[in-house]
Parts: C-alpha cells; sequence; structure tokens
C-alpha cells in the first residue's frame, strides 16, 4: 500500500504528494491570512486610518479563529479533509477580496474579522496527513506540514510589500493582496481534484457528533467542560480589548450584550456536551473504545504556551530589537524574522524527535528547553550584542516550534475519528495563549512577559507529567461492526 512506501521528501507520488499537497494549502492559509501586517502603512495611508483602528483590524484578524478551529475540526471529522479544505480555501478568498477593495474602516473591519476563519485550515492538513501516514512517520510529516505551511506567514511579509510596488501607486497593496486570494480559490480547486481522504482501501472513521466532543468517562466529561471556559474567555478578552478608551470600536452596551452572548453560547455548548454524551452516563464505555482526555487537555496546555508564545512574540519581536537596540524598523523587523524563520527546520525536528525517540520524553526535554529559552530572552538589554540577541531568540525559537511539532505528534494517535476535533481544540488554545499574552505585554515590560511565557511553560511541564504517552493500538468500529485496530506505537 502506498501508505508504506518509503519516507522521501523529494517523491510527489502517494503520502508524499498528499503531504506536500497538505502543507503548500496550509501555506496559502497562512500568506492570507497574514497578508495584512507586511502591507499594512500602506493600507492606513490608503484608507485614511488611525493607528488604533489599525490595531483594531490587527485583533480583528486572529478573534475568529478559536471557534473557527473547533467548528472546522469537528466538520473535518464529519465530512473529510479534501471537501472542508477545498471549501475553505475558496469561500475564505471572498473576505480577502473585500478586505483588498475596501474603501471604508468598517468594510476593512469585517472582512479583517471574517478571515480569522481561514486560520483554520491547519487543524484539516492534521486528520489529513494522520490518515496517510503510519505512527512511526507520523510526528515528522505532521511537522512538515506544520513547520513548511507556518512559513506563509513570513513568505507574505517578504514577498508582498515587493508586490505592491511593483504594482505601483496607492492601490498597488490592493493586487498584491487580491493575488493570496486568488492563490487559495485556484489552489483549492487543485486540492479537490488531487487528494483523497484516505489511501485506497483504507476506511475513513467518521465522528458520531458533529455538534460535540465525545468523550468516554464522566470525569473527562467535566474535564472537557472546564476545558472550554477558557476559549470563551480569551473572546471575552478581545471583546474587551475592542472596547477599550484606547481603541472604542464596541460601546458599552454592545461589549455587554457579547458577553452574555458568550456565555449563552458556552451554556448551549456544554448542554449538547452533554447531550451526546448521555449514553455513556448511562452505560459506561468498553475499556477497548476508551481514550483518556486528560492526555488532550495536557496538549492544551502546550499548545497554549508553544504556538500561543509564538504568535505573540512574533508580533512583538520587531518592536523589542527596535527599542532596545535602536534599530531601524526595518533592520529590525530582518533581524526579529530570525524567530519565524526557525519553523522551516524546527517544528519538523520537535515530530522527528518525536518518532524517534518517544512523544513524552521529547516533550518533557523540549518543553524545559523552552522555560530556560524565555528567561534567557527576559535578560536581553542593550549591553548584550545583538548577535547574542539574535541567537538567543534563535535558541528560544527553536524549542518553542518544536515544542510545536512536538504536540502534534501525539494528537493524531488519540482516537482517529476526532482526529480533526481533538486537533481543533489543541490548535484554537494555541490562540487562547496568544491572546493572553498579548493582554499580559500591553500591561508589563519585555523582561516581565518573557518571565511570564516560561511561567507557563514550567506549569506546562507539571502537567505534562501526568501525561500518558500512546501505546498499543487505538479502536475503532466499520459500518458493518466489526473494529479494526491502528497501531499508535
Amino acid at each position: 500500500m502506498s501508505n508504506y512506501h518509503k519516507f522521501n521528501l523529494f517523491s510527489f507520488h502517494g503520502k508524499m504528494k498528499i503531504l506536500h499537497i497538505s502543507w503548500l494549502a496550509f501555506f496559502i492559509t497562512f500568506m492570507v491570512w497574514f497578508n495584512f501586517a507586511p502591507l499594512l502603512q500602506a493600507v492606513k495611508t490608503s484608507l485614511g486610518l488611525t493607528t488604533e483602528q489599525i490595531k483594531t483590524l490587527l485583533i480583528l484578524n486572529v478573534a475568529l479563529t478559536i471557534p473557527a478551529r473547533v467548528v472546522v475540526g469537528m466538520l473535518t471529522d464529519r465530512y473529510g479533509p479534501r471537501l472542508v479544505y477545498s471549501l475553505l480555501l475558496i469561500l475564505c478568498a471572498i473576505p480577502c477580496f473585500v478586505f483588498a477593495f475596501s474603501t471604508t474602516f468598517m468594510q476593512a473591519a469585517i472582512a479583517r474579522f471574517a478571515l480569522g476563519f481561514i486560520g483554520a485550515g491547519f487543524v484539516i492538513g492534521i486528520r489529513l496527513v494522520s490518515e496517510w501516514f503510519p505512527h512511526h512517520e507520523l510526528g515528522t510529516a505532521e511537522g512538515i506540514y506544520g513547520g513548511w505551511g507556518n512559513f506563509g506567514s513570513a513568505a507574505a511579509a517578504f514577498t508582498l510589500p515587493t508586490l505592491a510596488l511593483w504594482f505601483g501607486g496607492d492601490d498597488g497593496w490592493r493586487y498584491a493582496m487580491a493575488i493570496t486570494g486568488g492563490l487559495s480559490v485556484i489552489f483549492g480547486v487543485i486540492f479537490y481534484w488531487t487528494v483523497t481522504d484516505t489511501p485506497k482501501g483504507a476506511t475513513y472513521y467518521k465522528s458520531h457528533h458533529v455538534g460535540a466532543m465525545e468523550v468516554t468517562s464522566r470525569g473527562d466529561l467535566w474535564l472537557l467542560t472546564t476545558m472550554k471556559i477558557p476559549m470563551y474567555a480569551a473572546m471575552g478578552l478581545l471583546v474587551w480589548k475592542l472596547s477599550s478608551p484606547a481603541i472604542g470600536m464596541l460601546s458599552a452596551d454592545i461589549s455587554y450584550g457579547i458577553y452574555i452572548a458568550l456565555v449563552g453560547v458556552y451554556l448551549f455548548d456544554i448542554k449538547q456536551l452533554w447531550r451526546a454524551n448521555q449514553q455513556m452516563l448511562i452505560k459506561p464505555v468498553p475499556a477497548i473504545h476508551r481514550y483518556s482526555f486528560r492526555q488532550v487537555a495536557v496538549l492544551n496546555v502546550l499548545y497554549f504556551t508553544t504556538f500561543g508564545s509564538e504568535l505573540a512574540v512574533v508580533s512583538m519581536l520587531p518592536l523589542f530589537f527596535a527599542d532596545i537596540f535602536t534599530l531601524t524598523p526595518v533592520m529590525a523587523g530582518v533581524v526579529a524574522s530570525s524567530y519565524a524563520f526557525m519553523n522551516l527546520v524546527s517544528r519538523p525536528s520537535g515530530g522527528w524527535l518525536s518518532d524517534r525517540f518517544g512523544r513524552k520524553s521529547t516533550l518533557l526535554i523540549l518543553t524545559a528547553g523552552l522555560a530556560i529559552g524565555y528567561l534567557l530572552m527576559a535578560n536581553i538589554n542593550a549591553s548584550w550584542p545583538l548577535w547574542s540577541a539574535v541567537l538567543a531568540a534563535m535558541i528560544c525559537s527553536f524549542f518553542v516550534q518544536s515544542g510545536e511539532g512536538a504536540v502534534f505528534a501525539v494528537v493524531p494517535l488519540i482516537k482517529r475519528r476526532m482526529t480533526g476535533q481533538i486537533a481543533g481544540m489543541t490548535g484554537a488554545y494555541g490562540n487562547v495563549g496568544a491572546v493572553c499574552y498579548l493582554t499580559i505585554l500591553s500591561v508589563v515590560e519585555y523582561s516581565t512577559f518573557f518571565v511570564i511565557i516560561a511561567l507557563t511553560a514550567i506549569l506546562g511541564f507539571v502537567a505534562l507529567l501526568a501525561l500518558q504517552e500512546p501505546s498499543g493500538t487505538m479502536a475503532e468500529i466499520n459500518d458493518d461492526g466489526s473494529v479494526t485496530l491502528i497501531d499508535v506505537s
């Protein structure tokens, strides 16, 4: 079966074709999602926006991604990656085009908010790659998918300003941005015609419920109920930022209305969750079909720290280097890009290390390294040579991004038919982390900010001690009632 052919990165057949098509799809979603930051000054001038309105657009860009990752994960488990990824690429081009040709702040704000949905594309590929690669290659494959796809944001930063200049004039940025939307539509069609959800002859196991995650014990149901709270709280935090006097996009009445709505949606979500799992409360799930949601909870906490800190640090690092070392904005941007550039190697490395040396031990070492890396960055000051500060940032980013790769080396090994939902929740926690860290950054010094991230990494390390490494097999039920055992170690 093509699923088990040799892992050859330069091949474009069988499972390797799926891997390359998947990371390219993810690359394009991130290029579209982050096409705003490199063209920020041109957008500000063209639309006549204030600095606070620009900050608002940056917040809106990530606001929808938290619920979107959960929703897209559920849709992927139900309808398959091929259909869901293709539709996401094509439909999200619409708000991209709307933003590119917007003439008012409100048009731009609505389009940017809707574009947060494309940030959920990551989740779809996690499920697709897990269908095509055996457990001993899965960490490496997921790491390449995540690391190379993630580079779409850096590619946008490198290419879009040049494209805008090439088009020239006041509207150059519009055409540069529209090109990313066009790429998204074209690749959505290519994806649909070149990908299959599983290798030939394999079964795609679908989740039993679209609207709620299944768990297999009463304790896990309570834990999941609790773990949903930070996701709604992060969205509340975004509303608070948008209604603050500095931004003032939302009035007090509207923000209170949204807070009440978030509480209402959370209660409805929990009601659906308990309804979906009511059978389990009456009749215990057979041991062979159980999984531990505690594994998911630990991975959520780790991704909060890893990807959450990466998103936050990437957005503040140019300003950090500019302030500490009195660099020009352009030079500071180039120096800071070293942190994001590491993704090409770091994330695949984390996955590869997990495949070779065990999931839990790799995560423990990388999380410890991450804490030390951020404590190192907390000590950077003007007396340091610039090269040593850049080296410290690169060492830190290696542990951060390798940690992300190691987290998603575990996610697909928990419960196959729910991989999209588990990846969706874990991915959402990364965005929750970013919202929390950026909020903290707005009220503390740089050094304190880095120390706080290090402390959350230490908490993650402690939580990790409770992780039960996936081993043996996981069971899935076929349509005819028979059981298939899938190796996870």
